[in-house]
């Protein structure tokens, strides 16, 4: 059986500020109208379709999806943390290796509230309960937000370990301004200086604002298909999915006593491993990359765990500019997390229509000369990571 498998259609709405985007379900409906009329098929032509959120109550991918029409497809809703979004692409993907399906629509998306995330549900066990079970051995808790505690613990643990300056951080945030304001899908598209983002108020050593991502509402979506699907509608798709794996965390996760591991390091590894096996290609072979920029610190040990650089090799990685244009790889066109914005459900999403854009030539702008193989990273605590390589015939 073939593992290839199409994407025909991408679309996106633009990412906005809790309290000034639409409502989820239209943001959704939207997203999937410009995905669906990108790929040039109806929506009575989808079999199956998966829908991605975090925060929403149950069947929110029916409300959004029944927008469309209401043709008795299923519809599955999924929610995999900040990896919503590419887990459902993942399941998608697999219904149609699977031969369930033949054309399947993915949606992803988040209406967020302001603020930093929180549980919803404080009558039962969190399901972090390990991880902040082993940041609390580690370095303990203090005030701010839990996930820039995490991040931002990993990231001193990263410095600490190689000698990191903090430049070194707010430079990647640096860079992911430049990208956005190459992009009008992109919340914060103003370009910050190294030294501006260092003076931003810090929120757990090293991070400061700036190098935090935003709360924040959106959408995006694709369509997949079979080849014989493709044929029989005479699509002709040039980007398809050449290898995907999802992983979750292992032992080293909670018993290496490392904060880098505890925000899966390991697991992102591993996945990556998993796709250039699968795809016989290797990070050398990448030209673009869409990353799980959540934080800048985390930014810098996937640089590392996807095998872009050396271990230990991401500050000088840094400031050879080998993470932008002219440099070995393009990381995060779009702005990524920190610029374009993190609505949970869609990151994944998004990560996908960016970088379907880039391997077609139509990112305009914040185009990547040349790009034929691109790379798609998305991680969520609790765990799982998902990684996806994409090319063009």
């Amino acid at each position: 059986m073939s593992n290839k498998v199409n994407v025909i259609g991408v679309g996106m709405v633009k990412f906005a500020k809790p309290g000034a985007s639409d409502d989820y379900h239209v943001m959704a409906a939207n997203a999937a109208r410009t995905a669906l009329q990108d790929a040039g098929v109806d929506y009575k032509d989808v079999d199956q379709a998966f829908a991605g959120y975090v925060y929403g109550d149950s069947t929110c991918g029916q409300r959004a999806v029944y927008e469309l029409g209401l043709t008795g497809i299923p519809v599955v809703n999924v929610n995999n943390n900040c990896s919503t979004g590419s887990t459902a692409l993942w399941l998608g993907r697999q219904a149609i290796l699977a031969g369930e399906a033949e054309c399947v629509l993915v949606v992803g998306f988040e209406q967020m509230e302001k603020g930093a995330l929180g549980s919803k549900f404080n009558d039962r066990p969190t399901p972090l309960d390990n991880f902040a079970g082993t940041m609390d051995r580690l370095q303990g808790f203090n005030q701010a937000p839990p996930a820039a505690q995490m991040f931002g613990g990993a990231g001193r643990e990263y410095r600490w370990k190689y000698g990191t300056r903090r430049e070194t951080f707010a430079k990647v945030s640096e860079k992911a301004r430049k990208h956005a304001n190459r992009n009008p899908y992109a919340l914060f598209s103003d370009l910050l200086s190294v030294e501006e983002i260092l003076a931003s108020p810090e929120v757990f050593d090293p991070l400061t604002r700036y190098q935090c991502c935003p709360p924040t509402c959106g959408a995006a979506a694709a369509v997949l298909c079979s080849d014989a699907f493709a044929k029989k509608k005479g699509i002709s798709s040039s980007v398809y999915i050449a290898a995907q794996a999802m992983r979750t965390d292992f032992p080293s996760t909670f018993e290496e006593n490392s904060m880098i591991k505890m925000v899966g390091y390991d697991m992102a590894k591993k996945t990556a491993e998993a796709v250039y096996e699968k795809a016989g290609l290797g990070p050398q072979d990448v030209q673009v990359v869409e990353l799980h920029d959540c934080f800048t610190a985390n930014e810098l040990l996937t640089y590392e765990a996807l095998g872009l650089c050396p271990e230990g090799g991401a500050e000088k990685f840094v400031w050879d500019g080998d993470n932008t244009y002219g440099g070995k790889y393009v990381t995060n066109p779009s702005g990524g997390l920190l610029s374009k914005g993190h609505p949970l459900g869609a990151t994944g999403l998004a990560q996908c229509t960016e970088l379907v854009w880039q391997l077609r030539g139509q990112a305009d702008k914040r185009q990547v000369e040349g790009a034929k193989v691109a790379l798609q990273h998305n991680l969520g605590l609790g765990g799982a990571c998902v990684v996806t390589m994409y090319r063009r015939d």
